[in-house]
């Protein structure tokens, strides 16, 4: 005797269908839909079926299929999600045989698609680092499975991408056989960019939750796994080739309220290299390169304990929360490190990152620092050199992306980007007035939502610049909210202003 488990939201155009396969077993069965809360006709769907349904307690598919275990009669659990049309009529069979046959405790179903990124790029090559035992499964993150409900029971169900993996890592960890079913050929919709890139946050997470354990000797086991999470996030913007609107944020100008090197040089006792530097080096690389190596020796937790400490723009987590229910990916853009960055685009739900690489051996900076191809053009570095870069490797054209920064050292972004908006430049404001589209006085973003439309043809029309009595009154909002969050000692601390090329 069986229970099967469908949890399901908003699946009322395919819960029918999937019931009427799952009930052509010759198993003695019992249906439960656990419904997360749909705002659809889900749940009136699946009663037609005369089917138990229960509500979850609280959204999301761990909660639903852990509840869904709860409220099963039957020591053999099968789970199949709701929105698939394409399962065989023996897909209960073919799940929960082994373990009737005392071969499994736990299947994990593999069917004929080529695997998903994120099992490519994430899932399988951490398992093949942290459980080597496991890395063999074709593919790990299939949501359809069936285990003996005693083993399920004491389990954790992560409410996340994370689910699936968790519970073929958990049922391992218990010593549980087992085994791989075949289910044919199974079809569902492809993911988009937005969830790829939240599934690898969270399945990466999820493995390296449960790896905490795991004695790690050979720390050059954490090189390989930056290694693996650089991969998947240049892989994710592979998948936004349809999309049309982009945003590009200078992290130092537009979401930190302070530059990062400067704070760093602060706290880790370097202020006056880095003023020497700056006021040596004009060659842009060979000041970069001279400015990683004050970094020699600092952990991954000191670096970003400093980008912690930056206050960010007060608003940046709404208005990239706006721009995405817009359609727009939204990413960060800088000179500096690209660990600090994917920790900012992390804590600001981001998608992408253009940054350099800090080199970092077994969590420690060396000093040296790699230069990204995508800046570089005939030799030469430029940030508008990632432009035409996305142009070609993600179609999206330059004319659809908004740039923001602050004007002193980003003149040709502001130019060449389909709309440049320099946000509180303190720095040639006569002359950011003729580059950019908008200039965003006060320590505000708000104002980009205004031109951030649905509409890609909103990239065609250039905006005025603003009056010079209002270009006066930038930059009076920073310094006020450095004031109100009790950093006045560090904006006094700021390096001295240098004129050096800008690109």
């Amino acid at each position: 005797m069986i229970s099967i488990v469908i949890p399901v939201l908003n699946e009322g155009s395919t819960i029918r269908q999937v019931i009427k396969t799952v009930k052509k077993t010759t198993r003695k069965i019992e249906i439960i839909v656990v419904d997360d809360n749909s705002n659809d006709n889900t749940v009136d769907e699946a009663m037609k079926e005369k089917v138990r349904v229960i509500t979850s307690s609280q959204r999301g598919k761990g909660i639903s299929m852990r509840e869904g275990m709860m409220a099963a009669k039957y020591d053999i659990i099968a789970y199949v999600d709701g929105d698939i049309l394409t399962y065989p009529d023996n897909i209960i069979d073919l799940l929960t045989g082994p373990i009737e046959r005392d071969e499994a405790d736990f299947v994990k179903s593999y069917f004929e698609r080529q695997a998903g990124r994120v099992t490519q790029l994430v899932a399988k090559p951490l398992l093949s680092i942290l459980y080597p035992d496991l890395a063999h499964f074709q593919q790990p993150l299939s949501g359809m499975i069936a285990g003996r409900k005693s083993l399920l029971s004491k389990v954790q169900f992560e409410n996340d991408y994370g689910v699936d993996i968790g519970l073929l890592i958990d049922m391992h960890l218990q010593g549980a056989r087992i085994v791989e079913a075949n289910i044919g050929k199974v079809e569902n919709a492809m993911q988009t960019w937005e969830q790829l890139s939240k599934m690898s946050r969270e399945v990466s997470r999820t493995i390296l939750r449960k790896a905490e354990n795991i004695p790690q000797e050979n720390l050059e086991t954490l090189g390989n796994i930056n290694i693996i999470r650089e991969q998947m996030e240049y892989s994710i913007l592979e998948s936004i080739d349809k999309l049309q609107k982009m945003v590009i944020f200078n992290l130092d100008h537009a979401v930190f309220t302070q530059n990062y090197m400067q704070w760093a040089a602060i706290a880790f006792d370097h202020e006056d290299e880095l003023q020497r530097i700056n006021s040596e080096e004009t060659d842009a690389i060979a000041r970069m390169e001279r400015t990683a190596a004050l970094f020699q020796g600092r952990n991954i937790a000191e670096i970003l304990e400093v980008a912690d400490a930056i206050p960010l723009v007060p608003d940046i987590r709404e208005v990239v929360r706006e721009l995405k229910k817009r359609g727009y990916a939204c990413g960060l853009i800088t000179d500096g490190f690209g660990t600090v960055a994917r920790h900012i685009k992390n804590k600001l739900g981001m998608d992408f990152v253009f940054a350099n690489k800090l080199h970092l051996v077994n969590s420690v900076a060396t000093g040296e620092l790699s230069i990204a191809e995508y800046f570089m053009k005939e030799n030469e570095y430029c940030k508008s050199n990632v432009l035409p870069y996305v142009a070609q490797q993600y179609q999206i054209n330059a004319q659809n992306i908004i740039y923001v920064g602050d004007g002193k050292n980003d003149m040709k972004l502001l130019t060449e980007a389909g709309i440049g908006v320099a946000f509180c430049p303190q720095y040639q404001r006569a002359y950011v007035e003729k580059v950019a589209d908008k200039i965003i006085s006060g320590l505000s973003l708000a104002p980009l939502l205004d031109i951030a439309q649905a509409s890609p043809a909103k990239f065609k029309i250039r905006l005025p610049n603003i009056s010079k009595k209002q270009a006066r009154n930038i930059g009076l909002g920073s310094l006020v909210g450095l004031a109100g969050a009790g950093l006045l000692y560090f904006a006094v601390k700021q390096m001295r202003k240098k004129t050096a090329p800008v690109c």
